[in-house]
């Protein structure tokens, strides 16, 4: 299907109706001030006092080029150092950390232990090194480690073959990933142990210099998979107060361990059924059988529509929790990328985009606005690199009306990292850097390959990599 590119929406006029033409509405700010007082250049307090100097966030990503020991390679230092130059004060997780081997989502995820700490410590020093250089002053730069376990998308020991730890058995998912009938779900008890692990992996986030961690609740990985447990007996499943037990157990556990330890959670606030190409290669939900879909954090039941009513009473209770820091996503990029990462043009292994990439962008900013309202937490909006040139148009405009307190960037960050630095400095924005959601950085971990942005990177479009993408993409 043909969408109009946003790269050929050369003015805010042309912005403006094409979104009209959608009927998408999205809060748009004309200018993008670069004054002291503009909206993105504000710091933020938090209630414990730290101040984050300004309202960009770079989100966490996976690079798939860790080493195999679970320590950052030169790779991933290259990444952070550019985390540090892209003048964004806040840097929610960096990327996933494994809490222990087997929760890893490929053989090349970073993984956090005693032996790989002090790799880590050197890791969080490069980014702030990077920052200070760049911009004079790390004080007011606020770095935290996203902790996972991967769920039913664990690939720890071989990139092609999963080794997933289930918590319920999925109609769709098991089928479309190979999970048999008489898998083995997670017990209890080996619950209660990952929950230590949790706790373990914060405790040495803290020697480490983090400020905070996040508990990953998102993108179909296992504490998502909490959140739509609907279908599992016992303590972790069934009611919400089941479902969410995992989070208030690890939460108070780091309490006890590792006092002083910020927390945070990224949550996929919505989910829809699986999609998969039609004969035309267009995406479209798979059938589940008679009656609602169930398994859908934030849905309807439709399988394709949102009912904030969970995700409302989610925020509700990390308040109560005392954790002042949420990231909003949704959906998973295994089974339903559309609604949490827009994209033009595809990863190999995905489907055309059944609605304009604007819609699905507007889709979760306008979720998160809503979730915002009328809450103290600090919110981090995520789903902004689709918008690319009027990106910080639409931040700035969220931002300023209260609609969310950070702007999240994550692909963007690969092919450009300092647009938050020149967007602060009132620079022009490089076009010819600009994200065009290509979905090499995807792609290429599919297969395999490192991720980078290979279309624009200079030091991606370099390496032997790009090579075997390129054929990957030709279908050879």
């Amino acid at each position: 299907m043909a969408y109009r590119r946003v790269a050929t929406l050369r003015t805010a006029q042309a912005f403006r109706e094409h979104l009209a033409d959608l009927g998408v509405e999205l809060p748009f700010d004309e200018d993008v001030s670069a004054a002291a007082d503009a909206p993105l250049a504000q710091p933020y307090r938090l209630p414990g006092g730290q101040v984050i100097g300004n309202r960009w966030a770079v989100l966490p990503m996976e690079g798939w080029d860790a080493l195999p020991d679970g320590r950052p390679s030169d790779l991933v230092f290259r990444r952070w150092r550019r985390f540090g130059m892209s003048g964004a004060k806040l840097i929610w997780g960096g990327e996933a950390a494994a809490v222990r081997h087997d929760g890893r989502a490929n053989p090349n995820q970073l993984v956090i232990n005693e032996t790989t700490l002090p790799d880590l410590i050197a890791l969080r020093g490069a980014l702030v090194g990077e920052h200070r250089a760049a911009f004079g002053r790390a004080d007011n730069l606020y770095i935290g480690l996203q902790l996972t376990h991967s769920g039913r998308f664990c690939r720890p020991d071989d990139k092609k073959r999963m080794k997933p730890w289930i918590l319920y058995h999925h109609p769709i998912l098991d089928r479309k990933f190979g999970v048999p009938a008489d898998y083995p779900v997670m017990s209890d008890d080996e619950i209660v142990r990952l929950i230590g692990d949790f706790v373990a992996a914060a405790q040495l986030a803290q020697r480490a210099g983090f400020a905070f961690v996040d508990i990953k609740h998102c993108h179909g990985y296992l504490g998502h998979e909490f959140l739509g447990a609907v279908d599992r007996p016992g303590r972790y499943g069934g009611s919400f107060e089941n479902r969410t037990r995992f989070l208030r157990e690890v939460a108070a556990g780091i309490r006890a361990k590792a006092p002083g330890l910020e927390i945070g959670v990224r949550v996929s606030a919505f989910d829809f059924a699986p999609f998969k190409p039609g004969p035309d290669g267009v995406g479209a939900p798979e059938a589940w059988g008679p009656g609602p879909y169930r398994y859908a954090f934030g849905g309807d039941g439709t399988g394709v529509g949102i009912d904030l009513t969970e995700p409302h009473a989610f925020l509700d209770l990390l308040a109560a929790l005392d954790i002042h820091l949420v990231c909003i996503t949704a959906g998973s990029p295994y089974y339903v990328p559309h609604i949490q990462r827009p994209a033009l043009f595809p990863p190999s292994d995905g489907y055309q985009p059944p609605e304009d990439p604007l819609v699905g962008a507007a889709r979760l900013i306008n979720a998160t606005m809503q979730l915002k309202a009328g809450r103290d937490l600090a919110v981090v909006g995520t789903g902004y690199t689709y918008l690319q040139e009027w990106l910080p148009h639409v931040g700035q405009a969220i931002v300023r009306t209260g609609g969310a307190d950070f702007v999240g960037i994550g692909r963007m960050v690969l092919a450009y990292p300092e647009l938050p630095a020149d967007s602060l400095a009132g620079r022009p924005l490089q076009r010819k850097r600009i994200c065009r959601t290509f979905s090499d950085c995807t792609t290429g971990p599919r297969n395999g390959l490192v991720s980078g942005c290979y279309p624009l990177d200079d030091f991606y479009k370099a390496r032997p990599e790009r090579e075997a993408l390129e054929k990957v993409k030709a279908g050879r």
